[in-house]
């Protein structure tokens, strides 16, 4: 079992940056693939950003260049740095955990717990 808490959206406007953080409790064999989703208002969720065992990241075409994600040494804790914000970033931000090593799109492949989800909004 993998209990995931969101922590660090917020307003900003175009250009700017956001940490988003992740703080995650539990069996860590849940979680070789740890990663964030993103869902707008009318819109499908999708994968933004994972890491997987090995410290292999995958990022969304969409926000390569511009989003790191990271995890502290413990993995106890994964992070999303996000610069040059855009409006169209505008979404709930969410923290998954997988058993399953593994990511498409972005985003992991087979995600096994979530987090509440934390706010993310950009202005023009």
């Amino acid at each position: 079992q993998v209990h995931l808490v969101e922590s660090g959206g917020g307003s900003v406007q175009a250009g700017g940056s956001l940490r988003l953080s992740c703080a995650g409790f539990g069996d860590t064999y849940s979680r070789n693939c740890m990663g964030w989703f993103r869902q707008a208002p009318g819109k499908e969720r999708e994968g933004v950003a994972a890491v997987l065992s090995g410290d292999i990241t995958a990022y969304a075409v969409s926000v390569k260049g511009r989003f790191t994600i990271s995890q502290d040494n413990a993995k106890t804790t994964l992070y999303l740095q996000m610069n040059s914000l855009k409006p169209e970033d505008t979404a709930m931000y969410y923290c998954a955990a997988g058993r399953v090593s593994a990511a498409v799109a972005g985003g992991c492949l087979r995600p096994d717990y979530w987090g509440q989800g934390t706010q993310v909004t950009v202005s023009s």
